[in-house]
């Protein structure tokens, strides 16, 4: 195998620097670079060569998950391993529709960074063991199955769920999008169905988990 080129995507340059230091020495791993924004990184892949990344889910601007899906639109040959304290079913499962390889915790340690790499690498899919606790247990709050077919957010959905986490009523929600309220309500049920969230705080929590807000 040659040099396998990691490109890290995440807001926080220390979780950079503390990848490039665990990569040394670690051939065939080689660090290439940090982006801290989704669009940064879809840049850097246009203009550098690179074999894996490491994705964070909550990036600024363009979030990891839509990151995720432009990657595996323009650069199919990349592998991408998600890296992110997230958890929660909903980023675990968008991440790995949308083309990650593997879903990667954070609070790891180089052994396990490793071999999550080298399995990538081999096309084979790895899970965290929280990420796989969370996959078996993450549908406790609706009846949504594993095997049903993956429901998104539509543009829609997304503009009422930000505005949510931006405390707006029902009322102000309505008159900015131009639709009724009872369209509104009927929005944030389905969204927490979706989403598979109890209350309000749950949207508002994926919001900034996504950096929406």
């Amino acid at each position: 195998m040659g040099t396998v080129h990691v490109l890290v995507g995440d807001p926080l340059r220390v979780v950079a620097a503390g990848l490039e230091a665990w990569l040394r020495d670690a051939a065939p791993f080689r660090f290439a670079g940090h982006c801290g924004t989704g669009n940064e990184l879809l840049d850097r892949l246009a203009a550098q060569a690179c074999e894996l990344v490491l994705l964070e889910v909550s990036l600024p601007g363009l979030d990891g998950i839509d990151t995720m899906r432009a990657i595996h639109a323009r650069f199919p040959l990349v592998k991408v391993l998600a890296f992110s304290a997230l958890t929660e079913i909903e980023y675990v499962n968008s991440m790995l529709i949308e083309g990650a390889h593997g879903y990667l915790v954070k609070n790891t340690d180089r052994a396990e960074l490793l071999l999550a790499m080298e399995a990538v690498l081999r096309g084979e899919r790895y899970l965290s063991a929280a990420v796989r606790t969370s996959i078996e247990q993450g549908y406790a709050f609706t009846g949504k199955r594993m095997d049903g077919e993956y429901v998104g957010l539509t543009m829609r959905e997304r503009e009422i769920i930000r505005m949510v986490a931006l405390e707006r009523t029902n009322g102000e929600i309505a008159a900015a999008l131009f639709i009724s309220e009872e369209t509104v309500k009927t929005h944030r049920k389905n969204l927490m169905t979706k989403l598979n969230v109890r209350s309000v705080a749950g949207l508002v929590k994926y919001a900034i988990d996504r950096r929406w807000v």
